[in-house]
């Protein structure tokens, strides 16, 4: 694999090209457009995979997902993303790594994914979608960063309805959200056949509560739902907590 500093893949006056932990793979990010967050690294490592077959990533941003997927799986992995300036970030992306045989970047509309792709085509599906819904917040930022934080382009409902179209029978959906939603996503996945299975909080300190949850569903599943331990980001000496280093820094996989 070339080094990204070899590499002929043009970069933007507004982007920069990072490490991406310690898996040897390098992503284009842009403060003006998206910068993937925490939240994407968890999912990624708490999304059951499975070792072969087809999986596909919703609201895919800059392709971090994906990429870091790559060091899971040996299946055939596919994203999708509505913005067009996010999917050239993506693809370029996986062009400066190398992986092109590996990853495939779609832009266009997940609500329409299926008219192309087919339905329950899908392995396994993560999806990071926007967290906030629109109930007249003030969207101040630019375009991009609205469309990657409000349901500007797709609702949650809308997110879930995709998913069961797209994942077989048995297949596995891992989301993660906001734990103020949760109820939300429960009451629809229910509603469109996608049934919890494992539920994981995160939480920024262990006096704290939950900023985010981890959500995996199976399609047609039978009721049976887990809790997960608590996942605690920080210690109390603002140092990243040992699980959340290995998951950043360390060689295990995470579980399947």
């Amino acid at each position: 694999m070339n080094s990204f500093k070899d590499s002929a893949i043009p970069l933007l006056p507004s982007e920069r090209v990072d490490d991406l932990l310690t898996h040897d793979l390098h992503i284009i990010q842009s403060d003006e457009v998206f910068s993937f967050s925490m939240d994407a690294v968890l999912l990624a490592r708490f999304a059951g995979i499975p070792p072969r077959g087809r999986v596909l990533d919703l609201c895919t941003g800059n392709g971090v997902i994906p990429m870091l997927l790559t060091t899971r799986t040996s299946a055939s992995i596919e994203g999708i993303e509505i913005q067009p300036r996010l999917a050239d970030m993506a693809r370029r992306s996986v062009a400066m790594n190398g992986l092109e045989e590996r990853i495939v970047i779609h832009e266009g509309d997940l609500r329409e994914l299926h008219t192309v792709a087919g339905y329950g085509v899908y392995d396994a599906i993560t999806v990071n979608p926007p967290y906030m819904p629109l109930n007249g917040s003030d969207l101040k930022m630019n375009t991009h960063q609205a469309m990657a934080r409000h349901e500007l382009g797709c609702t949650l409902e809308e997110v879930i309805q995709a998913c069961v179209r797209l994942v077989r029978t048995g297949g596995k959906v891992s989301m993660v959200h906001k734990p103020q939603r949760l109820a939300d996503i429960i009451s629809l996945m229910r509603q469109y056949r996608l049934e919890p299975k494992s539920i994981r909080f995160v939480h920024p300190r262990a006096h704290l509560e939950a900023n985010m949850v981890l959500i995996e569903a199976a399609r047609d599943g039978k009721p049976e739902v887990r809790l997960q331990p608590p996942l605690i980001v920080y210690n109390e000496n603002n140092e990243y907590c040992p699980e959340i280093m290995d998951i950043y820094f360390g060689a295990g996989e995470g579980r399947t």
